[in-house]
C-alpha cells in the first residue's frame, strides 16, 4: 500500500524473510515425538517475503496472533536479528549494513520490562542515556522532564520494584525517548497490564504521536490497534495478509455478521448440517467452536439451534460479531485472532 500523500518513509522493507532452522543436536522427530515436534534441521519461516513501508510521523501497527512473524519483523528492524533475506531500511540507514546508524536513531520498548532492578527509576534513565554519548547533566535533565511526561515524576528516586507492572512499562518509554529517536518501537507493550494501566498507556502513546514521532507497535489487541494506529497490517504466520487503515480493514471484512457457537463435543459434526440452511455464507470450525457469517443473523440462529439438536450437540454459547478487524482476520485464516 503506498504511503499517505506527502510523507517520505521512515521504515522501509522489501522481500523481507526470516528462517530459522532447527538445531542438528535436536533429535530427530520420530513416531514417538511430541506432536508438532519438528526434525533436525527443518526450517521454520518466521517472516515470508514481507514489504512494508512506513510513513515519517506515522502510528503503525502489526497485528497478529503469536507467532504471527510481528516480533521477528521488530527484531529486524531494530538490528537484533539478522534477516535471510531481503532488505529493511530504518530512517534511511540499512539494517544489516548501517545497524550502529540504525540503532542511534531508534528507541525500542521491549514486550517485557528489563530495567536495571539495582538501581533507581532515574539511575536506570541516566545509565542508559550514556551509552549515547549523553553527559550526566544533560541527561539528568532529560529524566527528569520524561518521568513527568509519563506521570512518575515523583518516583525517580525509587526502586523499580516498587514500581507497578504500568509504571515500569512507562519507565520503559522513557529509556527509549532519553536520546531523542526519530522511531520508536514497541513490542506488545501493553500485555500483562490491567485495563486501567492500558488505557493510561494509550493515552502517554498518543501524546508520543501528537508531537509527530513515527511509531510501530505489535499487538495482538484488536482494539488497541483500532484505536492508536494510523494504519495496520495483519500478520499471520509470517505472511502479509492485509494492510490499511483500520476504517479501510474493516470494510474489507464480509458484509455479514459472525455467528460464534460453542457446542459441547466436536463442532465439526456440525458443519456440513449447518453450510446447507438458508443464508449461511459461510461454515467453519476449531475443536468446539462453530463460526458461521450470515448477513441476516436473526433469521438463521434458529436453524443452527435445530441442526445441533438434530446432530446431538448442545449449545453452551452463542457470541455475535458485526463487521471488525476480528471478522477480517477470521474470514482469511479461518481461525480467531487470539
Amino acid at each position: 500500500m503506498s504511503l499517505p500523500a506527502g510523507r517520505a518513509a521512515a521504515i522501509r522493507t522489501n522481500a523481507l524473510r526470516k528462517v530459522y532452522v532447527v538445531p542438528r543436536g535436536r533429535r530427530r522427530a520420530g513416531p514417538n515425538a511430541p506432536a508438532g515436534s519438528l526434525a533436525a534441521g527443518a526450517e521454520i519461516v518466521a517472516v515470508a517475503a514481507l514489504d512494508l513501508e512506513v510513513a515519517s510521523g506515522e502510528f503503525f501497527g502489526l497485528l497478529g496472533p503469536n507467532g504471527a512473524g510481528k516480533t521477528t519483523t521488530i527484531g529486524i528492524l531494530t538490528t537484533r536479528v539478522l534477516p535471510s533475506a531481503g532488505r529493511a531500511w530504518v530512517s534511511g540507514a540499512d539494517v544489516v549494513t548501517e545497524a550502529v546508524r540504525v540503532r542511534q536513531t531508534i528507541g525500542v520498548v521491549p514486550q517485557r520490562p528489563n530495567p536495571d532492578r539495582g538501581l533507581s527509576v532515574r539511575e536506570n534513565l541516566v545509565f542508559h542515556a550514556a551509552y549515547f554519548g549523553i553527559g550526566r547533566a544533560d541527561a539528568t535533565q532529560r529524566a527528569q522532564r520524561l518521568l513527568d511526561q509519563m506521570g512518575i515524576g515523583a518516583r525517580g528516586d525509587a526502586k523499580v520494584d516498587q514500581l507497578s507492572g504500568g509504571q515500569q512499562q512507562r519507565l520503559m518509554i522513557a529509556r527509549a525517548l532519553i536520546h531523542e529517536p526519530q522511531v520508536l518501537f514497541l513490542d506488545e507493550p501493553t500485555v500483562g497490564l490491567d485495563p486501567q494501566a492500558r488505557l493510561s498507556l494509550w493515552d502517554i502513546l498518543r501524546a508520543l504521536h501528537g508531537e509527530g514521532r513515527t511509531i510501530v507497535m505489535t499487538t495482538h489487541y484488536m482494539e488497541e490497534a483500532d484505536q492508536l494506529c494510523d494504519r495496520i497490517a495483519i500478520m499471520d504466520r509470517g505472511q502479509l495478509l492485509a494492510q490499511g487503515t483500520p476504517r479501510a480493514l474493516k470494510a474489507k471484512a464480509p458484509g455479514g455478521t459472525f455467528i460464534e457457537l460453542t457446542v459441547h463435543g466436536n463442532a465439526a459434526d456440525l458443519t456440513e448440517a449447518t453450510s446447507a440452511l438458508p443464508g449461511i455464507l459461510s461454515v467453519s470450525s476449531s475443536r468446539d467452536i462453530l463460526r458461521v457469517c450470515a448477513e441476516r443473523p436473526g433469521e438463521v440462529i434458529s436453524g443452527l439451534v435445530h441442526a445441533a439438536s438434530r446432530t446431538g450437540l448442545a449449545i453452551t454459547d452463542i457470541h455475535l460479531s458485526p463487521p471488525s478487524l476480528e471478522t477480517l482476520f477470521v474470514s482469511l485464516t479461518g481461525r480467531k485472532l487470539d
